[in-house]
């Protein structure tokens, strides 16, 4: 009996482990509403050339690219995770204000073209090649050139 019960369990994992990670294509109306909002605010001018599911073991991920190249993620909440615009620049809506601020007064003519939310922070990618990391309170912990 506890060799069938090991086997059931050990079958059922390796399932869900190998429908993990599968990416679906869906349509915009399929995001999280919160995602839905996010793009309608920040990206309404700018065609969906592509949003998909990311299924993972314990939670779902979702990734839209948009016409212009520009790519975000959003975590299973509809809430933003990464928003890359490599060949343009983030909205500055999206960056927190501390950031901008500090930002305008180290680098005034440069641009934001990526950030991301990290568990600790943010992290900026500027149109210069810079990387700056924030902590939680929006004070740089690192930067690479």
């Amino acid at each position: 009996m506890k060799k069938m019960f090991l086997t059931v369990a050990v079958s059922v994992f390796a399932l869900g482990v190998a429908c993990a990670g599968v990416d679906r294509p869906i349509e915009v109306n399929e995001l999280p509403a919160k995602a839905q909002s996010f793009l309608k605010a920040h990206f309404a001018n700018v065609e969906v050339s592509l949003a998909k599911e990311d299924n993972e073991l314990l939670y779902n991920e979702y990734e839209v690219v948009l016409v212009d190249g520009s790519m975000l993620d959003f975590k299973s909440s509809g809430e933003w995770r990464e928003v890359d615009c490599k060949y343009g620049q983030v909205p500055s809506a999206i960056v927190p204000k501390q950031i901008l601020k500090y930002l305008s007064s180290k680098y005034p003519d440069v641009k934001v073209v990526k950030i991301e939310r990290l568990r600790k922070g943010f992290e900026v990618s500027l149109s210069n090649r810079i990387e700056l990391e924030f902590d939680q309170q929006f004070r740089v912990v690192d930067i690479d050139d």
